[in-house]
């Protein structure tokens, strides 16, 4: 039986999804959240920039926390930092959140998929990588949306349903005129706003998102490596802030009142 928590690290809440799907359906285990504020956001940020971040912010983790996988729960740190720190830490799991291009290439039937992240994910070589294996002939639409990623950080919970519309209705209307029947979430923190992206989609775009298979990756590598835990788990949630806590709060109130929805002990660092 091994206690050591499993990690999600993103640079703010855009990973929460992923999270919070793991702890409901593992309730054994004990659970990190890191929201590394400090740096938000990483879209914009140059692979160098990422790599010295997180060059600099795993190795404090695993000395914090000793975890027994880490989740990257941020698209552009998956793909720009994913293969350095599985070189780096080469005993300890990683899983990245990468754009699910692959599903929406082999689904799609107009031969048009839109993929909408932050810069730094849509103009990654990956996708142009996946996009050449699984949709010869097929073309991929990169949309950078690094206002919207704001909107979700800061803006969403104070965002009424007709706001939230608002916001999604000029990406749809720009892959629709392309004539794309699917869309990529290929950022964390758009899988706030993936009910109504599905709503505002349908019917002629399909939504994809990698909740569900990233979550089963996690529960394999923990299987496969003996890594489960039955005890009394605990659940942390971190905070690096560049100010005052509630100039960074991403929600009304304290961070605590997010936390504390999560079932989550809060700690500021």
């Amino acid at each position: 039986m091994d206690k050591r928590p499993v990690v999600f690290l993103d640079s703010g809440i855009g990973g929460i999804p992923y999270c919070r799907e793991f702890a409901a359906r593992n309730p054994g285990e004990s659970v990190v959240y890191l929201a590394d504020r400090r740096n938000f956001p990483y879209g914009g940020r140059s692979r160098g920039e990422l790599l010295d971040i997180l060059g600099a912010l795993v190795p404090d983790l695993v000395s914090r926390e000793d975890p027994k996988l880490v989740v990257l729960a941020c698209n552009t740190a998956s793909v720009s930092a994913l293969s350095f720190l599985r070189e780096r830490f080469p005993r300890l799991p990683f899983v990245g959140t990468v754009p699910a291009v692959k599903p929406a290439l082999l689904g799609t039937k107009t031969g048009r998929i839109g993929v909408l992240g932050t810069d730094r994910t849509v103009r990654d070589p990956y996708i142009a990588e996946l996009a050449a294996a699984y949709g010869a002939g097929s073309q991929v639409i990169p949309i950078a949306a690094p206002e919207l990623v704001d909107f979700v950080e800061y803006r969403y919970a104070l965002a009424g349903e007709e706001e939230r519309r608002r916001v999604l209705i000029p990406y749809l209307e720009r892959l629709r005129a392309a004539g794309a029947d699917g869309l990529v979430l290929g950022c964390t923190h758009f899988l706030f706003l993936l009910e109504e992206f599905r709503r505002e989609a349908a019917p002629d775009i399909t939504v994809y998102e990698s909740v569900e298979g990233i979550t089963r990756r996690i529960e394999s590598l923990l299987d496969e490596g003996g890594l489960r835990s039955a005890g009394l788990p605990f659940r942390r949630f971190y905070v690096r802030l560049s100010g005052g806590p509630e100039g960074d709060a991403p929600f009304p109130g304290p961070w605590e009142s997010l936390a504390r929805s999560l079932g989550f002990e809060l700690e500021i660092l």
